[in-house]
């Protein structure tokens, strides 16, 4: 398939950042946007024709969707996740999908901070109050920052940020992590979460969606929190079982929560939301916002929109998490040149004994001129570039296309 850049068709979901556009239609490409996500059959249907696909964190995309976009090339995943993805069935269509993992680790630190003073402080009763024409002057469960333990489950992008920050406002800072990690300042690592939990005065999460992390704050773990501690969650919804969170929050045990992500997230904003931990007291709920802020989508959006421009137009696949990585360098006429001095042929193929020794078959029997090949597989698949004289691309690609272990192949002319 040859694709001109100026073909590829963009469909931008869920309000992202106007700079993605910007990035791709600079590259060429023609975009598309609508607010929110979409239900699955209406998505099935606007997939047909589209290219790029971009989205955040409300957009659902299974194996069957992804095999219904016959002409679905990559997906950007506008946001730090990508667990609405079927990673390996993409994978397996040799569908990239790219995303901004660090981008927006400053907002989701800053909103965590907000939140410790917030809770601790007693912030949102004392507001609600004001709200509601009580006036409460007590200090009564108001305490200061300066001093108090925090405990960090997990310490990578965010959770490393956090406790620069909480270190700069005088707390004490504790953290676990399943990797080695290199303290900061003067935190310190604990052996176990059992031990975070026990020692800290609040308990921040900063963990990814993962089988390990699914309902590691249940009952058990909450009961041993120090009483009066309490919970934040800005990661992600499956980590923390809210109905005994709920239950900690009403007999006191646990003084305060806040929580950013959850289960099950309406769609869309306007729809209604429903949770165990409504209408709790001294419990934060924001809408799934901990890297919405101005400076984060912005940067969120010309880092994914990069990977896509920079894979439909030369076939670089760095920054994919689920297909091989290929650097690529860029094409003679994309550094000036009047003509390109070759044509690029991207070939997705199954990762199996033979194929390379097939591939380069056919080169010698097309008589191409080979100028550069690049090469990398995983357990699944490989991903082989080849740059070659334009007169011997469009049959090379042809009769590469015969391959039986081939996905799909694309030509950059």
């Amino acid at each position: 398939m040859t694709l001109p850049s100026d073909h590829i068709r963009v469909l931008m979901l869920e309000d992202v950042h106007p700079s993605a556009r910007a990035t791709l239609e600079q590259a060429g490409a023609q975009v598309t946007s609508a607010p929110g996500s979409m239900p699955a059959d209406e998505l099935k249907n606007a997939l047909s024709g589209v290219h790029l696909l971009g989205i955040r964190s409300g957009t659902n995309l299974d194996a069957g969707l992804l095999e219904s976009a016959s002409e679905l090339i990559a997906i950007g995943c506008f946001c730090i996740g990508t667990n609405q993805v079927d990673l390996d069935r993409a994978c397996g269509l040799g569908i990239p999908v790219f995303n901004a993992p660090f981008a927006n680790s400053r907002s989701v630190a800053e909103l965590t901070m907000c939140e410790i003073v917030a809770l601790l402080r007693g912030l949102l009763p004392k507001s609600m109050a004001m709200h509601a024409g009580v006036w409460d002057k007590s200090a009564d469960g108001s305490r200061e920052v300066r001093g108090k333990t925090l405990g960090i489950v997990g310490y990578g992008h965010v959770g490393s940020q956090v406790s620069v920050l909480a270190e700069a406002l005088s707390m004490r800072v504790i953290f676990h992590d399943i990797v080695p990690r290199l303290p900061l300042g003067n935190s310190r690592a604990c052996r176990s979460l059992d031990e975070l939990l026990r020692e800290s005065d609040v308990v921040t999460l900063h963990v990814p969606a993962t089988p390990a992390t699914r309902g590691l704050i249940d009952e058990a773990r909450l009961s041993m929190m120090r009483r009066g501690a309490m919970l934040i969650n800005n990661a992600r919804g499956s980590i923390v079982d809210l109905e005994a969170l709920a239950e900690a929050v009403r007999d006191g045990r646990i003084a305060g929560a806040a929580l950013d992500v959850f289960p099950q997230e309406p769609g869309s904003s306007g729809q209604p939301f429903e949770s165990q931990v409504r209408g709790l007291p001294n419990v934060i709920l924001t809408p799934h916002i901990g890297g919405s802020t101005l400076e984060a989508q912005e940067s969120i959006a010309k880092e994914v929109a990069g990977k896509l421009a920079s894979f439909v137009l030369h076939g670089s696949t760095t920054g994919s998490v689920n297909v091989p990585e290929v650097e690529l360098p860029g094409r003679p006429h994309d550094r000036g040149a009047d003509e390109p001095s070759h044509h690029r042929l991207l070939h997705f193929h199954r990762n199996v004994p033979g194929v390379l020794s097939k591939l380069h078959a056919i080169v010698a029997e097309v008589g191409a001129n080979i100028s550069g090949e690049y090469l990398r597989t995983n357990n699944e698949i490989g991903y082989v570039v080849l740059d070659t004289d334009p007169s011997a691309g469009a049959a090379l690609a042809e009769r590469i296309a015969t391959i039986e272990e081939t996905i799909r192949v694309r030509v950059i002319a």
